[in-house]
């Protein structure tokens, strides 16, 4: 069979990129390639809407195997990644009870948060748990890691288990940095060694943590979270050769926590760029073993994405997001809960993020493929335009002192809030759509009833340290916060404002101006009257009126709003706000007579449903 499709193939004349460009211009009909089909991404570099082999040709990240130096594509010769729950309770029996259950459920990951990290505590947590079997995480205030480091290094040789355990202890002495503007503590290298030594026996323990989360949770772009995050990892290698480790013993105590975003060819290109330029910086301090050039990443579903309103899209973000991560080949993944913005994820919640990952698995079998998308001349391509993207911020990182010099001075955060609130203004714009929020809004859904207190409860003190600098805390705004907010205003208010279309003229355009208002003015919650059309705009105008309208948006026609705007505007005078659904031609002339809202494509969604918020709600 496979002769005969050679034989087939060579039947056929091969097609040069010429000749297919040529084709793809003949179909544009003079409309500029570069402008209709070329895609700017926010990494800095264009994306063709077709490549072929010539484009991998000389790509290095094809010459190597899974499980080889670089890494590029995976550092094991399996895909099998571990399904990890954070692990939420007031106690450690509560804990402890509920990674029993959860373990039996398929979860081959936890992660504990520790607040008294004594022998009790971590005997209590562990009780039950095969440690052959399951990787064990826990979070910490930096300044109890050390102290957690020994008495669980303690509990393993005491119970024959330190050949076999793995897991992590989150050392991040930048989260009070990032969290509420602190400075880096100055024993933060002194501890870091501390830690590593402390930890000598448990080979499979990682105590260094490079949460590049953070930066996603922010609002980062995709080579800003890899370029810091790898100025993190080359920070700690640098700071703690200085004080007399070995890079070995260094490199294999880290551990990269990544975030994942919605963008889904992007983010798995940026896990395989990550491996194979991790492993290259490594080289570079001259490691006994390559083995020691491994990058060790858990990924998580992005928090900065998820929304309030029509929460179970997050379901849809957070699958997507996983998929992205298990096919890069990392190591863990944790799927938020779609719940997570509102309040304290249930069990119903933890069971389906947790499901998730298992239909990636036993599904998808995902799980039985190494690097699939090795060879793709697509994913090729972006691994190595992001890897050049963050490269070049990698370096600037380093020419300018370092990573910790960086945060002390603040220039990581304001980049990453820049980033933010660039995507917060798109947002506004529907330059970047969430489902549900500014983009085909649940009209009636109500939300403010579901939404528990969320504080920090770290327990470390961190927000009421002194010689704290706001201007150096990472935003955490969800990209959706600015509309829940309107919404949730709406939900408070004394009346929710009701909005009318009134259809007339050329069906099409007022079906489709209609939707359009709809879903714009639904984003702020209000409640809509739609209409199949009116004969005359006075009939309109009085069923407005009748239905006690609060806004009064005209549907129809570029041609037609010349007539029917005017004489809507004159009938419905003062007794309502009158939108134009459009951008006419006759714009200007329809200003002159004092018609000032117009709602289109090119509005600010945002800013204009705000400045309906402040007219009508009481």
């Amino acid at each position: 069979m496979a002769e005969n499709k050679e034989k087939l193939f060579d039947q056929f004349p091969a097609v040069t990129t010429e000749e297919w460009r040529a084709k793809v211009d003949a179909d544009l009909k003079g409309v500029p390639f570069e402008k209709k089909l070329v895609w700017r991404t926010n990494e800095g570099f264009n994306v063709q809407p077709m490549y072929r082999a010539e484009d991998i040709a000389d790509l290095k990240t094809t010459e190597s195997l899974p499980g080889e130096y670089p890494y590029v594509r995976g550092i094991k010769a399996d895909n099998d990644w571990l399904t990890r729950q954070e692990i939420i309770a007031d106690t450690p029996e509560q804990a402890n009870e509920i990674a029993l259950d959860v373990l039996g459920k398929g979860v081959t990951s936890l992660g504990f948060k520790v607040k008294t990290p004594d022998a009790a505590t971590v005997a209590t947590l562990l009780k039950g748990i095969d440690l052959e079997k399951v990787e064990v995480n826990f979070n910490c205030c930096p300044s109890k890691a050390i102290a957690l480091a020994e008495v669980l290094v303690a509990y393993l040789k005491e119970n024959g288990k330190t050949e076999v355990f793995k897991g992590s202890i989150n050392f991040n002495p930048l989260r009070k940095a990032f969290k509420h503007g602190a400075q880096i503590p100055a024993e933060a290298v002194t501890d870091a060694k501390t830690l590593i030594e402390a930890v000598a026996d448990v080979k499979g323990l990682k105590v260094l943590a490079v949460d590049s989360e953070i930066f996603n949770a922010a609002g980062a772009y995709i080579f800003q979270e890899l370029g810091y995050a790898l100025a993190w990892g080359a920070q700690w290698l640098t700071a703690l050769t200085d004080a007399g480790l070995s890079v070995d013993a260094v490199a294999r105590r880290i551990k990269f926590n990544m975030g994942i975003s919605s963008n889904y060819f992007m983010e798995l290109a940026k896990f395989r760029a990550g491996r194979m330029l991790w492993a290259q910086i490594v080289k570079q301090y001259a490691p006994e073993c390559d083995c020691s050039c491994k990058m060790h990443v858990h990924a998580s579903t992005s928090r900065f994405n998820q929304t309030i309103y029509d929460a179970h899209v997050n379901l849809l973000r957070s699958q997507t997001e996983a998929m992205s991560a298990a096919l890069a080949g990392v190591d863990s993944i944790t799927s938020v809960p779609f719940d997570t913005p509102y309040k304290t994820p249930d069990t119903f919640s933890e069971r389906i993020a947790r499901n998730q990952q298992f239909l990636l698995k036993e599904e998808s079998h995902l799980d039985k493929v190494v690097d699939p998308a090795g060879g793709s001349y697509y994913v090729e391509t972006l691994t190595v335009s992001i890897a050049n993207e963050a490269w070049k911020l990698f370096l600037d990182v380093e020419e300018n002192g370092g990573f910790f010099a960086a945060v002390n001075a603040g220039t990581i955060q304001k980049a990453v809030n820049e980033s933010g609130k660039k995507r917060h203004a798109d947002m506004a714009r529907r330059k970047e759509i969430l489902l549900g929020t500014n983009q085909y809004p649940n009209f009636n859904e109500m939300a403010a009833d579901k939404i528990e207190k969320d504080e920090c409860k770290c327990g470390c003190g961190c927000a009421t340290d002194e010689g704290n600098n706001p201007e150096h805390v990472l935003s955490t705004k969800r990209q959706a916060s600015d509309f829940e907010a309107l919404r949730l205003a709406t939900e408070h208010a004394a009346n929710r404002p009701k909005v009318f279309m009134l259809t007339i003229g050329n069906l099409a355009m007022r079906l489709a101006r209609a939707q359009f208002s709809a879903n714009f003015f639904g984003c702020a919650g209000y409640e809509i009257i739609d209409n199949i059309g009116f004969e005359t705009v006075a009939d309109g105008v009085k069923a407005a009126k009748d239905a006690n309208a609060d806004v009064i948006v005209l549907c129809s026609s570029d041609d037609e709003y010349a007539t029917y705007a005017p004489e809507a505007f004159k009938l419905i005078g003062d007794s309502a706000e009158f939108v134009v659904a459009g951008a006419p031609a006759c714009t200007e002339e329809l200003q002159a007579q004092g018609i000032t809202n117009f709602i289109h494509v090119r509005s600010n969604v945002l800013e204009t449903l705000q400045a309906f918020n402040a007219k009508l709600l009481k």
